[in-house]
Parts: C-alpha cells; structure tokens; sequence
C-alpha cells in the first residue's frame, strides 16, 4: 500500500533463481496491468517484457521492508509450527501462512458481509429450526 503495509501476500519455492521459475508467481497472481517494484535482480529482466516492472536498488534491504519482515514473518511461524517441513509440501505450508495473512487484512470486511447478509433474509423462526 503507499503506507507501505502488505495488503495480500503470496509464497511458493521456486527450483533455482532463474525466470523460468520465478515467472509462475507472476503468472498466478499478479495482474499484467499491475506496476511491479522489484530490486535489479536481472532476473526479472525477461519477465519485464511481459509485466510493468520498475526496478530498483535494494539497499541492503532498506527499499523492501515489507518484502522483508513478511519473510521473516513466514519464517518464524514455519519454525514455530512445525517440528519438520518436507520439501514436497512447502507449497501447502507456503499457501496455510498467506490464507491466513490474507484473511487477516479483511476481518471487518468478512464480518461486515455476514451480517449484511443476515439482516438481508427473511426471518426465520425457533418452530422452523427445532426438529420436533
């Protein structure tokens, strides 16, 4: 967000560092109208071709806060959660922590809708609910 907090965040291992693998991230859940920061890694090169990337330095991290304590974040509650992590099931653990941490952006907007959509229906009464 320009306060720069996290709004929606997404995981996944990738084999290497090349584009090839790194590209799947962007084609799942980044829009190709989305304007992208990334550090100059080169790469994202091949994938700006495709995708509106600005890239600049890192400085030492200093330019990716966010990027970087949600690492940490994800870090620690593998740790703290799990007594082993199998490779084979990164993913699942990876898609658990961001459901979670995407959720928890929304919780006034969920609640929100529930009620709007209970005080919307009709009533129901106990003599309906009750199985006699």
């Amino acid at each position: 967000t320009p306060e720069g907090k996290v709004r929606r965040m997404y995981a996944m291992r990738i084999e290497d560092f090349s584009a090839r693998s790194l590209q799947y991230i962007f084609i799942d859940h980044i829009s190709r109208e989305a304007k992208v920061t990334t550090d100059k890694w080169k790469g994202y090169r091949p994938i700006a071709k495709v995708y509106d990337i600005n890239q600049i330095e890192s400085a030492k991290g200093a330019n990716f806060k966010a990027l970087h304590t949600m690492i940490h974040q994800i870090k620690s509650w593998i740790r703290t959660t799990y007594s082993w992590v199998s490779d084979f099931h990164i993913n699942r653990y990876f898609n658990e922590f961001c459901f979670s941490i995407n959720r928890s952006q929304s919780k006034a907007t969920v609640f929100n809708n529930l009620i709007t959509k209970m005080v919307g229906k009709e009533k129901v009464y106990r003599s309906k609910l009750i199985c006699s």
